[in-house]
């Protein structure tokens, strides 16, 4: 399937053959909760009645807002979350991310995305920490 647009043009959205979802942000974005509420609005309308994994290329995020954290806090159609940063400061939003809301379902950050894509295969599990690659 191709990358749909997100409402807002600051990410795409697409759901792959192995049944992840693949949010992308774009390069520099600041991520506001009028963002965040159409990603989440978008991955669920995709889903339908179905839980998907969800990669989310964060990399080279500008900011996320707390109104966006916020709105990523609320449960939607993803049953696990691999946030994939390249930089320190991804590792950063992601950590501040983790350390301050609870996510919705099993969240941890990655700098490969192999390792990402590898967790996000695994199943179902209780581990909401920031700690990977």
């Amino acid at each position: 399937m191709e990358p749909r647009a997100i409402e807002g043009d600051k990410a795409t959205l697409e759901l792959t053959g192995d049944g992840i979802l693949n949010l992308r942000w774009i390069e520099g974005v600041r991520i506001e909760a009028e963002d965040a509420h159409a990603a989440m609005r978008e991955v669920n309308n995709l889903s339908g009645a179905n839980e998907h994994p969800m990669l989310v290329d964060m990399a080279t995020t500008q900011s996320v807002s707390r109104g966006a954290r916020a709105v990523f806090s609320i449960p939607c159609a993803a049953n696990r979350i691999a946030l994939l940063g390249r930089s320190a400061v991804d590792r950063v939003i992601a950590n501040f991310f983790l350390g301050v809301h609870t996510p919705p379902c099993p969240t941890r950050f990655f700098n490969s995305r192999s390792e990402a894509m590898a967790w996000l295969a695994q199943g179902h599990d209780t581990n909401h920490d920031g700690a990977a690659g």
